[in-house]
Protein backbone atom coordinates (compact mmCIF):
# COMPACT_ATOMS: atom_id res chain seq x y z
CA UNK A 1 0.00 0.00 0.00
CA UNK A 2 1.25 3.52 -0.78
CA UNK A 3 1.63 6.25 1.31
CA UNK A 4 -0.75 8.01 -0.50
CA UNK A 5 -3.22 5.26 -0.06
CA UNK A 6 -3.19 5.16 3.60
CA UNK A 7 -5.28 7.05 5.71
CA UNK A 8 -5.25 5.11 8.91
CA UNK A 9 -2.60 2.86 10.32
CA UNK A 10 -4.14 0.24 12.91
CA UNK A 11 -1.79 -1.31 15.33
CA UNK A 12 -3.13 -4.52 16.86
CA UNK A 13 -2.01 -6.85 19.01
CA UNK A 14 -2.90 -8.60 22.85
CA UNK A 15 -2.25 -6.51 25.62
CA UNK A 16 1.14 -5.71 26.70
CA UNK A 17 2.09 -6.44 23.21
CA UNK A 18 3.57 -2.25 23.10
CA UNK A 19 0.39 -0.97 20.38
CA UNK A 20 0.51 2.52 22.51
CA UNK A 21 4.52 2.88 22.57
CA UNK A 22 4.66 1.95 19.13
CA UNK A 23 1.32 3.60 18.30
CA UNK A 24 2.66 6.90 19.67
CA UNK A 25 5.62 6.85 18.49
CA UNK A 26 4.62 6.04 14.68
CA UNK A 27 2.09 9.29 15.19
CA UNK A 28 5.06 11.46 16.37
CA UNK A 29 7.38 10.45 13.63
CA UNK A 30 4.31 11.10 10.63
CA UNK A 31 2.73 13.57 12.35
CA UNK A 32 -0.77 11.64 12.49
CA UNK A 33 -3.29 12.36 15.54
CA UNK A 34 -2.82 9.28 17.91
CA UNK A 35 -5.83 7.39 18.88
CA UNK A 36 -5.61 4.50 21.66
CA UNK A 37 -8.32 2.29 21.90
CA UNK A 38 -8.61 1.69 25.67
CA UNK A 39 -9.73 5.68 25.45
CA UNK A 40 -13.00 4.46 23.60
CA UNK A 41 -13.95 2.09 26.28
CA UNK A 42 -17.47 2.97 28.31
CA UNK A 43 -16.66 3.03 32.01
CA UNK A 44 -18.09 -0.43 32.66
CA UNK A 45 -16.01 -2.38 29.88
CA UNK A 46 -12.85 -0.49 32.40
CA UNK A 47 -14.45 -1.79 35.42
CA UNK A 48 -14.77 -4.91 34.19
CA UNK A 49 -11.29 -5.53 33.18
CA UNK A 50 -10.03 -3.79 36.48
CA UNK A 51 -11.80 -6.71 38.14
CA UNK A 52 -10.02 -9.39 36.44
CA UNK A 53 -13.31 -9.99 34.37
CA UNK A 54 -12.42 -10.50 30.75
CA UNK A 55 -14.59 -8.73 28.33
CA UNK A 56 -17.07 -10.47 25.77
CA UNK A 57 -18.28 -9.85 22.47
CA UNK A 58 -21.66 -8.17 23.88
CA UNK A 59 -19.47 -5.84 25.71
CA UNK A 60 -16.73 -5.07 23.14
CA UNK A 61 -19.25 -3.93 20.33
CA UNK A 62 -19.91 -0.44 21.49
CA UNK A 63 -16.38 0.00 21.97
CA UNK A 64 -15.52 -1.54 18.19
CA UNK A 65 -18.60 0.41 16.85
CA UNK A 66 -17.13 4.10 18.53
CA UNK A 67 -13.48 3.28 16.97
CA UNK A 68 -14.90 2.78 13.76
CA UNK A 69 -17.41 5.94 13.67
CA UNK A 70 -13.60 8.14 14.71
CA UNK A 71 -11.80 6.33 11.84
CA UNK A 72 -14.91 7.38 9.18
CA UNK A 73 -14.92 10.86 11.07
CA UNK A 74 -10.66 10.88 9.59
CA UNK A 75 -11.49 9.66 6.34
CA UNK A 76 -14.81 12.04 6.25
CA UNK A 77 -12.32 14.99 6.75
CA UNK A 78 -9.38 13.72 4.35
CA UNK A 79 -6.88 13.64 7.41
CA UNK A 80 -4.49 10.60 8.47
CA UNK A 81 -4.16 8.75 11.82
CA UNK A 82 -2.67 6.35 14.16
CA UNK A 83 -5.02 3.89 15.35
CA UNK A 84 -4.39 1.21 18.45
CA UNK A 85 -6.08 -1.44 19.24
CA UNK A 86 -6.22 -5.25 20.09
CA UNK A 87 -8.99 -6.03 17.29
CA UNK A 88 -8.00 -9.84 18.30
CA UNK A 89 -10.75 -11.57 16.32
CA UNK A 90 -11.12 -11.72 12.76
CA UNK A 91 -14.74 -10.41 13.50
CA UNK A 92 -13.70 -6.96 15.40
CA UNK A 93 -11.15 -6.07 12.38
CA UNK A 94 -14.59 -6.77 10.03
CA UNK A 95 -15.80 -4.52 12.08
CA UNK A 96 -13.25 -1.87 12.13
CA UNK A 97 -11.92 -2.70 8.25
CA UNK A 98 -14.93 -3.53 6.44
CA UNK A 99 -15.22 -1.86 3.25
CA UNK A 100 -11.88 -0.02 3.47
CA UNK A 101 -8.75 0.08 1.14
CA UNK A 102 -7.07 2.57 3.29
CA UNK A 103 -5.71 0.89 5.99
CA UNK A 104 -1.97 -0.10 7.20
CA UNK A 105 -2.99 -3.33 9.55
CA UNK A 106 0.32 -4.23 11.84
CA UNK A 107 -0.18 -7.02 13.89
CA UNK A 108 2.26 -7.06 17.24
CA UNK A 109 3.00 -11.05 18.00
CA UNK A 110 4.49 -12.10 21.22
CA UNK A 111 4.47 -15.54 22.82
CA UNK A 112 2.88 -15.96 25.76
CA UNK A 113 5.12 -15.46 28.59
CA UNK A 114 6.96 -12.38 26.85
CA UNK A 115 3.37 -10.82 26.99
CA UNK A 116 2.82 -11.74 30.68
CA UNK A 117 6.44 -10.46 31.78
CA UNK A 118 5.68 -7.41 30.25
CA UNK A 119 1.99 -7.01 31.91
CA UNK A 120 3.29 -7.75 35.22
CA UNK A 121 6.06 -5.23 34.91
CA UNK A 122 3.43 -2.32 33.99
CA UNK A 123 2.08 0.11 37.06
CA UNK A 124 -1.23 0.95 37.04
CA UNK A 125 -2.84 -0.22 34.20
CA UNK A 126 -6.46 -1.41 34.31
CA UNK A 127 -5.58 -4.72 32.19
CA UNK A 128 -5.05 -7.79 34.91
CA UNK A 129 -2.02 -10.17 33.87
CA UNK A 130 -5.17 -12.85 34.66
CA UNK A 131 -6.43 -11.49 31.53
CA UNK A 132 -3.63 -12.41 29.42
CA UNK A 133 -4.38 -15.95 28.67
CA UNK A 134 -7.48 -14.78 27.60
CA UNK A 135 -6.36 -12.31 25.26
CA UNK A 136 -4.30 -15.51 23.77
CA UNK A 137 -7.62 -17.36 23.71
CA UNK A 138 -9.60 -15.16 22.04
CA UNK A 139 -6.79 -14.22 19.80
CA UNK A 140 -7.02 -15.15 16.10
CA UNK A 141 -3.72 -14.02 14.20
CA UNK A 142 -4.90 -11.50 10.96
CA UNK A 143 -2.98 -12.97 7.63
CA UNK A 144 -3.83 -9.78 6.30
CA UNK A 145 -1.40 -7.84 8.22
CA UNK A 146 2.55 -6.93 8.40
CA UNK A 147 3.38 -9.24 11.58
CA UNK A 148 5.96 -8.10 13.61
CA UNK A 149 8.07 -10.33 16.64
CA UNK A 150 7.24 -7.81 19.85
CA UNK A 151 10.93 -9.05 20.34
CA UNK A 152 13.03 -7.00 18.75
CA UNK A 153 13.89 -3.68 19.90
CA UNK A 154 11.44 -0.48 19.93
CA UNK A 155 13.74 0.99 17.07
CA UNK A 156 13.31 -2.01 14.97
CA UNK A 157 9.63 -2.47 14.96
CA UNK A 158 9.54 1.24 14.75
CA UNK A 159 11.00 1.33 11.40
CA UNK A 160 9.45 -1.43 10.36
CA UNK A 161 6.10 -0.02 10.77
CA UNK A 162 7.25 3.13 9.03
CA UNK A 163 8.94 1.78 6.10
CA UNK A 164 5.33 -0.27 5.59
CA UNK A 165 3.13 2.59 5.54
CA UNK A 166 5.65 5.14 4.04
CA UNK A 167 6.38 2.41 1.03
Amino acid sequence: MSSSATRILLITGVAGSGKSTLGQQAAARLGWPYFEADDFHPPANTAKMAAGVPLDDADRAPWLAAIRARMDEVRATGGHAVFTCSALKASYRTTLLGGTDDVALIFLSGDFETILARVRGRQGHFMKEELVRSQFEALEPPAEALTLDVRQSPEALLAQILGHVQH
